[in-house]
């Protein structure tokens, strides 16, 4: 998957796909196996038609609140934690192994192995940013990434990425489907797993995802579509840091 892809756009809350909302209350309660955002009383579902029952209440409470927040019509672009958690439960079986494969093709080009070489200003943010989770990476989760200044691709020890393999392969299907997410989303699997481990809020991250980005705009400014999309992304982060609070 392509980092910051458009699947992010702010969503747009005529779009002929939103229906109508059909519910008044929203609650959360005990169910089979874990806990459920109710509508009305009722369960929602997957697209599968999977009941959507999640492994704590925490998670839940953060899809209900998603539910809950919903006006005349339902806008699921606007409802990160719902569709992750929809796409997570229509996916269990032998999605595994395609989500390891995710974090393991990114941790191959992570986005902090390339720092810029010119203009100083922008590589010294990169650097400023970028070298302290590097350090953190090698320190605690013991990855040693190697940089590759410039588009120059340089491959990763094969022993990084074996344990960037057993890391994810080790996590639990909720914690993997967002750590692939958010690797997808920043272009970087240290930032995702700094995400997963409380070593970063999703503001942080963010930021330190799009830190050439950040300078181009500064130097020529930004439309209005780039605005609305870095918003709805800036979202999305933040609902991976919650996502990955509520499974803890």
């Amino acid at each position: 998957m392509p980092r910051n892809e458009d699947r992010s756009l702010t969503p747009r809350r005529d779009a002929p796909e939103n229906p109508r909302r059909f519910y008044r209350e929203v609650d959360v309660a005990a169910a089979d196996a874990g806990f459920a955002a109710r509508l009305d009383g009722r369960v929602p579902r997957s697209p599968s038609g999977r009941p959507l029952v999640l492994p704590t209440r925490a998670l839940a409470d953060l899809m209900a609140a998603e539910w809950a927040d919903q006006g005349e019509v339902i806008v699921f672009a606007a409802m990160p934690a719902t569709r992750l958690a929809q796409a997570t439960l229509d996916s269990l079986a032998g999605a595994g192994e395609a989500s390891v494969a995710t974090v393991v093709r990114y941790a191959g080009a992570d986005l902090l192995c390339y720092p810029a070489e010119s203009p100083r200003v922008l590589a010294a943010r990169q650097t400023a940013l970028w070298s302290p989770l590097l350090a953190w990476a090698r320190e605690e989760m013991g990855l040693a990434f190697v940089q590759s200044q410039g588009v120059v691709h340089r491959p990763q020890p094969p022993e990084t990425l074996a344990k960037v393999a057993a890391i994810a392969g080790g996590m639990d299907d909720f914690a993997l489907a967002g750590v692939a997410y958010a690797t997808a989303l920043f272009g970087s699997t240290i930032l995702a797993l700094a995400l997963w481990r409380g070593r970063l809020e999703g503001a942080g991250a963010f930021a330190a995802s799009r830190v050439d980005e950040a300078f181009q705009q500064e130097q020529w400014g930004a439309d209005s579509e780039a605005v609305a999309r870095e918003a709805a992304q800036g979202a999305e982060a933040a609902m991976l840091q919650a996502w990955f609070a509520a499974l803890r």
